[in-house]
């Protein structure tokens, strides 16, 4: 991470980051294993397996081409599941108390996810957490799977923000790619869907929790 200025203000993301849905994620994937005939895998192979476009991602679990027909049941087996779980998700470790740490020093911070924007805001608010960020965007399609790059941009610009003082912090490399394309700095958490060995080919800072990534910043 460049530390030319020092952060000012996060960018959370969400799944996986300050979400602890791996569970549910997992049982998710296994639904879709399931329908189309692949044994069921745990969380290290899907950390293993896990990179996006996440349309090849699924070709390389399935072991075969995905049709666009595939496709779009791969998306709803999936989110149908994902949703049943949803309840059942805890925090991460640190959450919330790290937000309010960070708040408590003056400085902003947002949410951005790729979870569907209605019920992004409605999660959140529902945990209570809602005061703690500035702006929360989440996907505004009906389609997920794509890059988080462009998010980010328009997410910045609507808070009038310089990404030199921003920090990204996410789970996988589709965030530490959004970050380098936007202009901002990014650390890295293990506490999701890739594992160490993927998320260090960034190049950015990786750290095993949420707490000592702001221990990080701190620095």
């Amino acid at each position: 991470m460049t530390k030319s200025r020092s952060p000012q203000h996060i960018v959370w993301d969400w799944n996986g980051t300050l979400l602890d849905d791996n569970h549910a994620v997992v049982s998710a994937v296994n639904s879709v294993c399931t329908r189309f005939d692949r044994e069921h895998i745990d969380i290290d192979e899907w950390r293993a397996i896990y990179s996006r476009p996440l349309r090849a991602c699924y070709e390389n679990l399935l072991r075969r081409e995905i049709t666009e027909d595939d496709w779009a049941r791969v998306d709803e087996l999936y989110h149908v599941a994902y949703r049943d779980l949803l309840d059942s998700c805890g925090m991460t470790e640190g959450v919330p108390h790290v937000l309010q740490d960070w708040a408590a020093t003056g400085r902003t911070q947002s949410l951005l996810s790729m979870w569907f924007h209605d019920e992004l805001v409605e999660l959140v608010t529902a945990r209570g957490l809602h005061e703690l960020f500035d702006r929360m965007d989440g996907l505004r399609t009906s389609v997920g799977g794509g890059s988080k790059d462009e998010h980010l941009r328009v997410h910045l610009k609507a808070q009038e923000l310089d990404p030199a003082e921003v920090v990204l912090i996410g789970d996988v490399l589709d965030d530490a790619h959004a970050a380098e394309q936007a202009g901002a700095q990014c650390v890295l958490v293990t506490t999701g869907v890739m594992d160490r060995p993927k998320l260090e080919k960034s190049g950015y800072p990786v750290v095993d929790s949420i707490p000592e990534a702001l221990t990080l910043l701190a620095a």
